[in-house]
């Protein structure tokens, strides 16, 4: 996270009052993932009505066809409550598409990859991942209720606006603002977990881009940043690695959090391929052995195969 940058409020699930707290674990250096209770979201229902606000004229539904909507800091004007046109689920939340998506939904098992803003309900904002410029990687089971269930009505490339009453969010923990709580949320990508072994792992595509070292990749999902990390930077990502027949050899998806290292210190395809990719982007490598690990003993032999999201840099 650059310097000075805002600490994040990971808007993870705190644990119930009447239940021994399992965990808090801090992820990198940007704020901290709680472990939470063990009751499902499903148990959870509002107990009192949201009010509802009936603008003049509904907004047309978005499509594919419409410019994306920027995500900003700035609260909407639909911040107090919820337009009558929401959607509301069963359990008491309330969303409204604003970009489609056209890719998968996550499910409970997995992590995914987003860009957020979340304010409360007098229009003050109290988390963002805009300020830093980064995207946030979350376990979609160690999340608040809201935040779990709206991300599963979501596809991958997809903007949703949520209002998340009280009992499914912090629900009187201190870990998080009171009430109802709004956020923008953007779905950059799905983290499969246990991670999927890519179909064209034997070999890179004839349409991957080939650098004059030998480097082959493609993007499995572009990012939101404009910059570049440099070979001096350093990284946290989230990745899996395959040798050729499809073994999966390394990931930190089943560890459970991202990993952080300096560009400067990784395998010669690692630091090549990096500084290609921007914040948010989800990048397949192709790497030859001599850009890898060569003949190294006790190491994966050959060309190796890696998926890498990269979610920040410094």
């Amino acid at each position: 996270m650059p310097r000075g940058a805002r600490r994040l409020r990971v808007p993870h699930r705190p644990a119930r009052r009447a239940r021994t707290a399992l965990c808090a674990l801090l992820v990198g250096s940007s704020g901290w993932l709680g472990c939470g209770g063990t009751s499902s979201s499903t148990e959870h229902v509002t107990t009192t009505p949201v009010p509802v606000v009936t603008p003049m004229t509904p907004e047309p539904p978005p499509t594919l066809n419409m410019p994306r909507p920027p995500l900003t800091v700035e609260a909407p004007a639909d911040v107090t409550a919820p337009p009558a046109y929401a959607e509301r689920t069963p359990s008491g939340l309330w969303s409204r598409l604003l970009y489609p998506g056209t890719g998968a939904h996550p499910r409970a098992q997995d992590v995914v990859v987003v860009r957020y803003t979340g304010w409360t309900t007098d229009g003050n904002t109290f988390d963002t991942t805009l300020e830093a410029d980064v995207a946030r990687a979350f376990p979609l089971r160690a999340m608040i209720p809201g935040w779990a269930e709206g991300l599963m009505l979501m596809r991958e490339g997809e903007q949703r606006r949520m209002w998340i009453p009280e009992v499914l969010a912090y629900d009187g923990s201190s870990n998080g603002p009171a009430g109802m709580l709004v956020y923008d949320i953007e779905l950059l990508g799905v983290e499969a977990s246990p991670p999927d072994v890519p179909e064209d792992v034997a070999s890179p595509p004839s349409h991957a881009e080939v650098t004059a070292s030998g480097l082959a990749s493609e993007v499995v999902w572009a990012g939101s940043g404009s910059a570049h990390p440099s070979r001096d930077s350093r990284v946290t990502v989230h990745y899996s690695g395959w040798t050729t027949d499809g073994a999966m050899f390394d990931s930190s998806i089943t560890r459970g959090r991202p990993a952080t290292f300096p560009l400067s210190a990784v395998i010669l395809g690692w630091t090549e391929g990096v500084q290609l990719m921007v914040v948010g982007e989800k990048r397949r490598f192709w790497i030859p052995a001599q850009l890898a690990y060569g003949n190294a003993p006790g190491r994966p032999q050959g060309m190796l195969v890696f998926d890498v999201t990269l979610l920040s840099y410094e």
